[in-house]
């Protein structure tokens, strides 16, 4: 039970108490119908989102998927991938239906009360692989963001059918099937940018040998401009492939300075970002670029991204194809499970883990 004060939150482990500790997340206090945001969430005013800063026209590429092998399409997705680090696409091979039904088993598990949420939280879930959890890192912030997650990390059926929630493990297994069709095409057309004409075995591997999926839940807010949904930070992917719904937030940093593109949701679209392993596999030439969300004070959001992920002992660098032709490497080879273990030890901070990797 929340405490029935004027200010239940003003002493944080009263909060830390209802939202995690019992699981009720961002979402109970949402619910609490609280006329002000709690100041834990209260974010530093650098990081909250300037709309002046908002660039009004500009808008990330979209690419008609239906030919993709057409050279056109395949320079374009190059070029966005270079240029922008994002883009969404259309016409592509993940049924609607797909996508519609992952979006309401989505909505089914928060819908869950928060003792049976709970037991997939740090402290009760039976696995690191499933994981429901609220904000980033609350360990490591200076401010909490106004986020609940479902974590899956896909290992084999078996753990599946064992440990994900009945209520949406179907319906995410199928989003992830049969959006390996598109990531396969993707990450072909993105090698033989770089001229690594033959993806085999090792290679597919590496490039996309773990995925993991998160539900994301991001509840109206009482004062959404004082808050973030998600701090500026940079994906530590391969390659990111987001559902979004129809109501909006997300925003991604112009490459070349202080200017935020709003996503535009399209029915039917998948959002596509270069990670930082892709980054660094390819020697700098596809970016992974920073991007936030809002918090929004009318409507709940969700968001469904799987990351494309080297394997945690795969070791990531330079790809031999791009130094044996003469490239100067910028990254040095490492371990991937050390540039995650990196980028989860601490808060949100732009695209300050790729340095991590950095010669």
């Amino acid at each position: 039970m929340a405490p029935a004060l004027a200010d239940p939150f003003s002493d944080s482990s009263a909060l830390r108490e209802f939202v995690i500790n019992e699981g009720n997340g961002v979402k109970g206090l949402s619910e609490l119908d609280l006329k002000a945001l709690p100041k834990q969430y209260i974010q530093p005013l650098e990081e909250r989102t300037c709309m002046s800063n908002v660039a009004p026209q500009e808008s990330i590429p979209i690419i008609d998927m239906s030919n993709w092998e057409d050279p056109k399409v395949a320079k374009s997705i190059c070029d966005a991938a270079s240029k922008w680090g994002f883009f969404q696409v259309v016409n592509h091979d993940v049924p609607v239906h797909v996508l519609d039904n992952v979006k309401d088993a989505t909505y089914r598990f928060f819908r869950l009360p928060a003792e049976v949420k709970n037991k997939y939280s740090k402290d009760h879930s039976s696995s690191n692989n499933v994981r429901f959890g609220t904000s980033f890192t609350p360990q490591a912030e200076k401010a909490l963001e106004w986020k609940d997650y479902l974590s899956l990390f896909y290992v084999s059926g078996e753990e599946t059918s064992a440990l994900w929630p009945s209520v949406c493990r179907e319906q995410v297994l199928d989003y992830m099937k049969k959006s390996e069709v598109v990531i396969k095409q993707l990450l072909q057309v993105l090698m033989k940018g770089l001229n690594v004409n033959e993806i085999d075995e090792k290679k597919e591997s590496l490039l996309m040998g773990s995925m993991r999926t998160n539900l994301n839940y991001y509840p109206k807010c009482p004062n959404p401009e004082l808050t973030v949904g998600v701090g500026r930070h940079s994906d530590v992917s391969t390659l990111t492939i987001l559902l979004q719904d129809e109501i909006g937030g997300l925003f991604v940093r112009e490459n070349d300075g202080d200017n935020w593109n709003h996503v535009p949701p399209i029915k039917g679209s998948l959002v596509i970002n270069v990670g930082d392993a892709l980054q660094i596999m390819s020697n700098g030439r596809y970016r992974s670029v920073e991007h936030r969300v809002v918090a929004n004070g009318n409507k709940n959001r969700i968001s469904i991204p799987i990351f494309v992920n080297p394997r945690p002992a795969d070791m990531i660098g330079p790809l031999p194809e791009l130094i044996a032709s003469g490239e100067k490497p910028i990254y040095k080879q490492i371990l991937y499970s050390d540039y995650v273990k990196y980028f989860f030890r601490k808060a949100h901070d732009g695209k300050k883990t790729v340095e991590f990797a950095e010669l």
